[in-house]
């Protein structure tokens, strides 16, 4: 039986934290007065549906069940996590943990997606305030890990810990904030630069588009992966932080910033700043400026999960608990959703994606037999000397690859596989047969493998020798229809 969790407040942060435990299996249930709630939540759950399962290479949990309910009483039933995401007026919040309290399991968790109030300040008059947490994310909810969680002094250490370990349970990366304060971390650091941004669009310096250019184009690519103090580690050189305290830290006392010194929210600049904005964005609706961000987000993560870093090492972590692949007659050695970037200009899956996940069976099929990261780390591995891809039909940007695993031949320092690549409608799209051997990492020669190894590919080999030489096998390009 899944977990519950509940969501107050459906709108574009609502409907993120509805998607991000929805399809990590957890059963949703949401409640907002708001007529087209329902409407809108469908609609960012497409947009997750489509990019989150891309940041992964195995299948994702099975989703969980979505229910919209009439009543907070009702929609709060059973669950085990609450999030509250109401506007930001504190007695709307107040007068919503009243009618949570009264009506949900004491052990539940109740977190609240403010991006301003402190804990303590959300605790006040509440029945049971030792219950309530900060925990704010970033939008979109489904994508972005990082959530800050805050305390209060009347927090329990068993609560804290528990609200971290479910958030990292659903690909999430907690940050305890030790100690509260107005508006958290995050969005303190955000509204030093939109004050700054404000100014310098107002006294004419530059546009709206031409100061996203700078974020994106520069700073926003190093921060995605290091942050700031890791980044400026870096500019000090060889001498490393201190020379850069030392070479840039009286800068601070120019008079260069403005972030004390707020500009009037006048008609005149609030036109200024709308209009340079529709200039630079108004060709596209809000839904596709949505898929755009996500799409790009998407591809800056995958490329981090090679190294690790960053939100790359969070994917890494939560991948790392999917369910894995069931090993029957057949093994499904990969079941995932086909991203984005592995698609072309048709919209179709790349020729060199299919190798690719070719090779991401490979290496299911070699963790197995017990042919894993531990055992490579040991200075064995099987490397791949052949390989060859009959490409049968079309698979498109979103759909689900399944691929299977038959063993061809398995004696001494070889090892013949061959995989059926399936898309969503079970049709086959591709098949790739390889031949790899053994090798010592440390001698860069063939071997032969462990005997534990060795005994479990004989394993395959031999319950496979029942199964019929699959189509194709032996084939090769000019190969005869």
């Amino acid at each position: 039986m899944n977990q519950k969790a509940t969501i107050i407040g459906g709108g574009v942060i609502g409907g993120g934290w509805a998607a991000r435990f929805l399809l990590n299996g957890w059963d949703v249930s949401v409640f907002d007065p708001d007529p087209e709630a329902e409407r809108k939540i469908s609609e960012v759950l497409a947009n997750a549906h489509r990019s989150l399962p891309s940041l992964y290479d195995k299948a994702m949990p099975a989703k969980g069940t979505l229910t919209f309910h009439h009543s907070i009483e009702e929609a709060v039933a059973g669950a085990k996590w609450i999030q509250e995401s109401v506007p930001e007026r504190l007695d709307l919040k107040h007068e919503t943990y009243v009618l949570i309290q009264k009506n949900v399991q004491q052990n539940a968790i109740l977190g609240s997606s403010t991006s301003g109030f402190k804990p303590s300040q959300l605790q006040e008059g509440a029945s049971r305030p030792d219950q309530i947490i900060v925990t704010h994310p970033f939008n979109p909810v489904y994508l972005l890990p990082m959530v800050e969680v805050v305390p209060s002094a009347a927090t329990p250490t068993a609560l804290i810990n528990k609200a971290s370990e479910i958030l990292t349970s659903i690909g999430m990366k907690p940050l305890v904030i030790s100690k509260e304060i107005d508006a958290h971390i995050a969005d303190r650091l955000l509204e030093a630069v939109w004050r700054e941004s404000l100014w310098l669009i107002k006294d004419g310096i530059c546009t709206t588009r031409e100061l996203d250019d700078v974020i994106r184009y520069g700073f926003g690519l190093r921060w995605a992966q290091m942050g700031l103090f890791e980044t400026y580690r870096i500019a000090g050189g060889e001498a490393g932080m201190k020379h850069f305290m030392a070479q840039f830290g009286p800068a601070l006392e120019w008079p260069w910033t403005k972030l004390m010194d707020v500009p009037k929210f006048t008609d005149e600049l609030v036109d200024l700043i709308a209009g340079q904005s529709d200039a630079q964005s108004g060709h596209m609706s809000i839904r596709e400026l949505e898929r755009l961000r996500d799409d790009n987000l998407v591809g800056i993560m995958r490329s981090l999960r090679k190294s690790g870093s960053g939100a790359g090492g969070t994917l890494l972590a939560h991948e790392a608990g999917f369910p894995k692949p069931l090993v029957v007659d057949l093994p499904v050695t990969v079941s995932r959703q086909v991203p984005q970037s592995w698609t072309d200009y048709n919209g179709h899956m790349n020729e060199a994606h299919y190798l690719e996940a070719s090779a991401q069976a490979t290496d299911s099929f070699m963790e197995m037999i017990g042919a894993d990261a531990e055992y490579i780390s040991g200075g064995s591995s099987y490397f791949t000397v052949e390989s060859h891809v009959r490409f049968l039909g079309e698979v498109k940007q979103g759909e689900h690859l399944t691929i299977t695993t038959q063993v061809l031949a398995g004696e001494g320092k070889k090892m013949h596989l061959f995989h059926n690549l399936f898309a969503s409608n079970a049709t086959l799209a591709a098949t790739t047969e390889t031949m790899l051997l053994h090798m010592d990492l440390n001698q860069r020669v063939t071997s032969l493998p462990s005997d534990v190894v060795a005994k479990n590919l004989a394993a395959f080999v031999k319950a496979h020798t029942t199964i019929s030489k699959p189509d194709g096998a032996g084939n090769h390009v000019g190969y005869p229809a």
